[in-house]
């Protein structure tokens, strides 16, 4: 077996672990949003395991940028997603998705989050993986792919910190975010997301080996704009906002671009 091939399964191994334990502590606390903040550490840890196993066989500067780059992004997210969730009341989605279960709720919990999240989650990180075994001179892919990986941790930094910042002034209460980066993009951290997962596509791109993990920047694109993401959101905000619909018509929707005149 190869070296990257190990990898892979002791990094599968390592994600099943830590959902594991993530389980068991949502079912002893019975809270099961804690899964959200989950998903930036996995990444984090996803790329640790990485680093450790491909001594030897990477480059130790592209080894050090891939894996920091990876867990910088991923501990903002995870400690972001847990301080917005402290003392509030369980996410709605995990109530409906309890109360709509036919047999066991638990089991399905499982079976609709955990192992669907874990998947994404593995298949997602081989670009991170796969940077770790390729041996780039410094080139201007490599500076390409920082620099988008900057743009989107901005995004998605700036734009959960404006909006965090809104929320908590009790005058904005029903009202529409369409200040800052949210003049541009309705929605600034999940395009900063995947311009995070673009960039570090790009450093995997010295080789044949990462450029074929295309697929998971594509993944991450379409979960954040097509599932769970972007058209989740929206379908409970126009709903839940009066003034939604005026703002979608002169925002755009993902890529940051000037408001509409309407």
């Amino acid at each position: 077996m190869s070296p990257f091939a190990l990898n892979l399964l002791i990094s599968l191994g390592v994600l099943v672990v830590l959902l594991s334990i993530t389980f068991g502590v949502s079912v002893a606390r019975r809270r099961y949003d804690i899964i959200d903040s989950f998903w930036g550490a996995g990444f984090a840890a996803v790329a640790l395991v990485s680093f450790a196993l491909s001594a030897g066989h990477g480059v130790l500067w592209q080894r050090v940028l891939v894996t920091g780059l990876t867990v910088v992004w991923g501990l903002r997210l995870a400690w972001h997603i847990l301080r917005r969730n402290l003392g509030q009341p369980e996410d709605k989605r995990y109530v409906e998705l309890m109360a709509r279960a036919a047999g066991n709720p638990l089991a399905h919990l499982v079976t609709r989050v955990y192992l669907p999240q874990g998947a994404v989650l593995w298949f997602v990180s081989l670009p991170v993986q796969a940077a770790q075994y390729v041996r780039p001179e410094l080139a201007p892919l490599t500076v390409l792919g920082v620099l988008v990986w900057l743009a989107g941790f901005g995004f998605e930094a700036i734009g959960d910190r404006q909006l965090a910042r809104f929320k908590a002034d009790p005058a904005n209460k029903g009202r529409v975010m369409d200040r800052g980066l949210w003049r541009f993009t309705r929605h600034p951290n999940y395009f900063g997301d995947a311009a995070v997962w673009w960039g570090l596509y790009l450093l995997a791109c010295h080789s044949w080996l990462g450029a074929a993990t295309v697929l998971s920047p594509l993944l991450m694109t379409y979960v954040l704009t097509k599932r769970t993401g972007k058209a989740l959101l929206e379908r409970h905000l126009l709903d839940s906002r009066p003034g939604y619909r005026d703002y979608v018509r002169r925002t755009s929707g993902f890529f940051p671009l000037p408001p509409k005149k309407v």
